[in-house]
C-alpha cells in the first residue's frame, strides 16, 4: 500500500507574492532592533593604551559600589567582583575581548575600586601525612 500524497493549497505559480511595504518612520523592522556594537575604542577611552600586568588567572575584588562616574562596564565588573574573580571570567561574563578588561581593570586599580592579587597555587605535591590519613580513613570504612 502507498501512503497518501500530499497536495499543495496554492500551486507555486499561482501563490500571490506580498508586496514589499515601506519601512515607517519611529518603528523598526520586523525582525527588531539592529544593535550596532560599542567599537572598543570607545569602551576603553582614549588612553586605552596603558595596561596594568595582569594574567588571565588573576584575581580581582572589588571594595566598593560603583561611583556615579563610572562607565556601564566598570560597573558591570565592580557588580560582578564581590566575590574573586578571574580576569578570564570577567571577559567571558561580559563578553568582551581580554585586552579591554585589562584596560577597565588597570582604570579601576589605579582609582582604588579594585584589588588584583595573585592566584593561590597548590603545592605540585601532596603533604604525605594528609595521604596518610584520608588512606587510614578509607580503610575503616
Amino acid at each position: 500500500m502507498t501512503p497518501p500524497q500530499r497536495r499543495r493549497r496554492f500551486p507555486k505559480a499561482s501563490r500571490p507574492e506580498p508586496a514589499p511595504q515601506p519601512p515607517q518612520e519611529g518603528r523598526h523592522p520586523p525582525e527588531g532592533p539592529k544593535k550596532n556594537p560599542e567599537r572598543l575604542y570607545v569602551i576603553t577611552g582614549p588612553d586605552g593604551a596603558e595596561r596594568s600586568e595582569l594574567d588571565l588567572v588573576t584575581l580581582i575584588v572589588a571594595h566598593a559600589d560603583p561611583p556615579p562616574s563610572a562607565t556601564p562596564e566598570q560597573a558591570a565588573l565592580l557588580r560582578l567582583c564581590t566575590a574573586p574573580l578571574s580576569v578570564a571570567e570577567l571577559s567571558a561574563y561580559l563578553s568582551l575581548p581580554f585586552s579591554v578588561v585589562t584596560v577597565l581593570l588597570t582604570e579601576l586599580l589605579t582609582a582604588e575600586l579594585v584589588t588584583a592579587r595573585a592566584p593561590v597555587i597548590r603545592q605540585a605535591l601532596a603533604d604525605r601525612s594528609l595521604l596518610e590519613a584520608v588512606m587510614h580513613g578509607l580503610q575503616r570504612l
